[in-house]
């Protein structure tokens, strides 16, 4: 073990599988990435990237997981396990993808799929106990691959006093922090979160934070307008026939989770299968057709983000430009309610930048096991609330 990571030490350059589930549990993003360097030296350049959806059973039964009343212990023991085979089928598809054997693969970096976030704290026995669990067993990704795998990057900010959460602005940082323009790097996936980055802006001084929900209210609702089936507003076309009902906007803007401060993190426990359900029923009682309702959805994920830009940035920073990435980026009525609600300040999509808004997550990961591997912390304590910056993640080798 030790000669192995002697050798990864000295090598220049890392090629690096970053794997992610994320909220909108879809699929398994992949990606392999040559890293050179570390920290603020990284340079890293993406070599293959792929989706790779989850069959529809295994998208119920990992939802399943998320509810106490259809969860338990067997089938969130069982899942580890499965979840960690198919990232590990990913691992190795995505290394064919990129016409390369497992051999020339230094380094696993594997978020997993987050089933439960609890930044809490909550007393247990008396103690105050924060905690996130995330699936996909790192060991059988690791086993079957033959790579060293890092996993589990959550736990050991949370447990300096962090929320474990968000984790992608380090890297937010290293792509876009090395110029004198203040740009927020907005993330719509399931949750959408930002960062600020740029300008004089020191990596103890960013600012990052959930705003809110992302696609996670417009995809529950459209899914269950649909009777399932559509799992989502593809293209935005639903919501573009339809108009905003400014009264449940406003409503549901009502929300605790967006009048409280940063640090913060969110998740299903708040906007997940309750709150849709809350949304649908205050829809029906209104009378709102499915087009108006995602029209507002839509609006309701757009003015969330937009309201925590005009309270945290941009009365200290001259806001130069907003890039949008995740699964929101290919939104066009959501990114074109982003570009009129925030006019004249510039919104793009990662693409702008020679960027896939849909691999940047997997990416990130590939990075910060990279951090890993170097001894170097990559939690910022301004962000999640940490009492210090600390190294995420286990190793298996």
């Amino acid at each position: 073990m030790i000669k192995r990571w002697e050798r990864l030490l000295a090598k220049r350059c890392l090629k690096v599988i970053g794997l992610n589930s994320g909220t909108s549990c879809d699929g398994i993003d992949a990606a392999v990435v040559e890293i050179e360097g570390w920290g603020k030296s990284t340079r890293l350049r993406l070599l293959a990237y792929k989706n790779y959806n989850y069959t529809e059973e295994t998208r119920r039964m990992i939802e399943e997981l998320f509810n106490p009343q259809t969860s338990g212990v067997d089938k969130i023991c069982v899942s580890n396990f499965y979840l960690g085979e198919l990232f590990a089928q990913a691992a190795l598809e995505i290394i064919k993808e990129a016409g390369m054997t497992p051999g020339e693969i230094d380094l696993i970096g594997s978020h997993g799929q987050t089933i439960y976030h609890r930044p809490g704290p909550v007393i247990a026995g008396g103690i105050p106990v924060r905690s996130t669990l995330q699936i996909g067993e790192a060991t059988v990704i690791a086993e079957r691959t033959g790579v060293l795998t890092i996993a589990d990057f959550r736990p050991r900010d949370l447990a300096v006093g962090g929320e474990g959460a968000p984790l992608i602005p380090y890297v937010d940082d290293l792509l876009f922090g090395r110029d004198n323009k203040h740009r927020v790097i907005q993330n719509i996936g399931g949750i959408a979160n930002l960062t600020l980055v740029g300008g004089a802006i020191q990596p103890e001084e960013i600012i990052a934070f959930d705003t809110g929900p992302g696609n996670m209210v417009i995809d529950g609702v459209v899914s269950n307008l649909t009777a399932g089936r559509l799992r989502y507003d593809r293209d935005g076309l639903i919501a573009a026939e339809g108009r905003v009902h400014t009264g449940l906007m406003t409503e549901l803007l009502t929300h605790p989770f967006l009048a409280k401060k940063p640090p913060k993190s969110t998740g299903r426990e708040e906007f997940g299968a309750e709150f849709i359900g809350s949304v649908l029923e205050k829809a029906r009682k209104i009378g709102l057709t499915p087009q108006d309702l995602t029209a507002t959805v839509t609006a309701f994920t757009v003015e969330s983000i937009a309201q925590h830009y005009e309270e945290y940035i941009i009365p200290r920073y001259s806001l130069d430009e907003i890039i949008i990435g995740g699964g929101g980026a290919y939104n066009p009525t959501l990114m074109r309610m982003m570009e009129e609600r925030m006019a004249p300040i510039p919104v793009k999509r990662h693409e702008d930048y020679g960027l896939s808004s849909d691999a940047k997550e997997a990416v990130a990961f590939a990075v910060l096991a990279n951090e890993t591997i170097h001894g170097l912390p990559a939690n910022l304590p301004s962000v999640t609330g940490a009492v210090r910056p600390v190294v995420l993640g286990k190793i298996i080798p």
